[in-house]
Parts: C-alpha cells; structure tokens; sequence
C-alpha cells in the first residue's frame, strides 16, 4: 500500500468533487458485460425498495449518470463508483452502459469506492462502521486492527490525563478530518458507539445489514445472552416495531441479563449521567454540590458494603 502523502494538507473533500464532476465529462459507451465488480466492495446489502425504484428509472430513462470505471489489462474495466447503478443496468437488461474511465491505483480505488457510498447512499449501520473503518485504515496507512488500537489508546491516555505522542497527536488529528468530512460524529462517538457493533451476535448483524432494526436497538437486544430469548425479541422488534424503552422493558420483565447478571442498561445509564455529570454546571453551584457530595456518600457506601 503507497504511503500517504503527509505534506499535503487533508483532501478526502476532493473525491466527493471528483464525483460530482463525472456527469459532466464525456462519457463512453461500453458493452455493459466487460464490466467487473471489484474483489470487496463496501456494500453487501441494497434495499429492496429503493433498487425497484431505481430499475424503474432506469427502464425509462436509462443511465444518465455515468460509472467510474478504472480499464484493465484484457480491455475491462472494474467498477469504481456506480453499483447501484451498474445492477440495476443489467437488471433491465441494457446491452450498453456510460463509464468514465480513469487511472486510479487500488488504494485511490478503494477510497473514492467508499467515500461514494458514505456520501451518496444511506448504507446501514454496519456497513457504515465498516467502510469508515476502511477508510481510516488507507489514510492512516495503519490495519483495521492498529486503527482500533489507536482509538483506544487514546481514549485510555485522557481517562487518565496523560498527553499524547506527537505521532499518535497527529493520527487521531487525521482521523477527526477523515470523520468530519463523511459523518457528523467525533473519533470518541465512532469508538463506542460504533465500533461495538461489529461484535454483535451473527442474527442481530443480520437484521442491521437489512436495515430492520436501528443499532440503538440491537446494541441493546444483543445483551441478552440467551440465543432463544434474544432471536424471540428480536423478531417482536422487527415484526412489531418495538421502541428502545419497549426493548428495555421486556429485557427488565424477563429477567433477561447479561453474562454479569446486571441490568443490561445499568451500566450504559450510569456511563451516560456521569458524562453528563462532568460537562455540567453543577461545580459552580454549592447547594447542588452539597446534594451531590450526598449522593457520592451514599453510593460510595454501597460500592463499600455498608
């Protein structure tokens, strides 16, 4: 994999112009089966909805946008940007397809493949998590796996005030840029909220890649450890539309917990009001710091047996 060019400044916003600009070039017409799908492309899941309104368009008006292609050595051309489009052609059974054909390494490849599916189409939760774990990975030249390490490493050294390295300084910097740019959530946001769940159980991972379940609910589904009672909810979820606090509720009812035998939202609701607490105006106020030197009294009994 070629090293990031580290002089330049960010420019993951060019490959989002890179593709607004490809209806306006020339296009050329290609027999639509000397295209290729690459190896991995970022999405494994299309809505079912949204394709037959696409096939429809496109049984109407044809493709009017062109592909991004990139030529290969026996006169193909593997796809770029455009999936949606390019299934949707053969779906309708088009003999002919629009490409715009440019040289691009595998890394460039790869990169604008997942930048146009993170800008361009909702992708699910999961596939979401993956592509953005991706991309981190090719801009910081670092496996998906160092990727994770890093964040943690992060998280870890201002849980206890320590200062960051100059080199792990700027690779979180570079992750904050790559984030801003594809989706509205800090490097911290993306560590808990969304790296977990590529940890899921394999059916909760299922109904997330199927857009039936929003990952609030099945972060929350998947702490139930038993796989009858959590296939049981999870199918009342999709089937009657079950709300966060209903999900909670019936976890609460059954006595469905997690491996430690807490409530499953125990801890979550404890992590939420203590980060609550320490972004809050409470230190500036001595009646309120009176009532909570009270509660921490209190709960440091408990911790303490007493």
């Amino acid at each position: 994999m070629a090293r990031k060019r580290t002089a330049q400044p960010y420019q993951m916003r060019n490959v989002g112009g890179l593709l607004e600009e490809l209806g306006n070039e020339p296009s050329t017409e290609v027999p639509v089966g000397k295209i290729r799908l690459p190896k991995d492309q970022p999405r494994k899941y299309f809505d079912s909805a949204k394709m037959r309104e696409l096939v429809e368009s496109v049984r109407e008006y044809g493709i009017i946008e062109p592909l991004l292609v990139r030529p290969l050595a026996n006169g193909e051309y593997e796809l770029v940007a455009g999936e949606r489009r390019y299934r949707a052609a053969k779906e309708v059974g088009l003999d002919t397809i629009p490409i715009v054909s440019r040289d691009l390494n595998d890394q460039d490849a790869i990169r604008i493949a997942l930048v146009e599916n993170l800008q361009r189409e909702d992708l699910n939760p999961i596939e979401e998590t993956e592509a953005i774990l991706n991309l981190f990975s090719i801009e910081l030249n670092l496996s998906k796996e160092e990727v994770t390490a890093l964040l943690n490493q992060v998280a870890n050294a201002k849980k206890r005030g320590q200062e960051l390295t100059g080199n792990v300084s700027r690779q979180i910097e570079q992750v904050g840029e790559v984030l801003s740019s594809i989706a509205d959530i800090t490097p911290e946001t993306f560590r808990t909220t969304r790296l977990p769940l590529l940890n899921l159980p394999p059916d909760i991972l299922d109904s997330l890649r199927q857009g039936q379940i929003e990952y609030t609910k099945a972060k929350t589904i998947a702490k139930v450890k038993d796989p009858e009672q959590r296939q049981a909810l999870l199918k009342r979820t999709i089937d009657e539309g079950l709300s966060l606090t209903q999900i909670r509720a019936e976890i609460t009812a059954g006595g469905q917990t997690s491996d430690s035998g807490q409530s499953p939202t125990l801890r979550d609701d404890f992590d939420r009001i203590y980060g609550k607490l320490k972004k809050s105006d409470v230190w500036n106020d001595s009646k309120k710091q009176n009532r909570l030197k009270k509660l921490m009294t209190e709960i440091e009994s408990l911790l303490d047996g007493k």
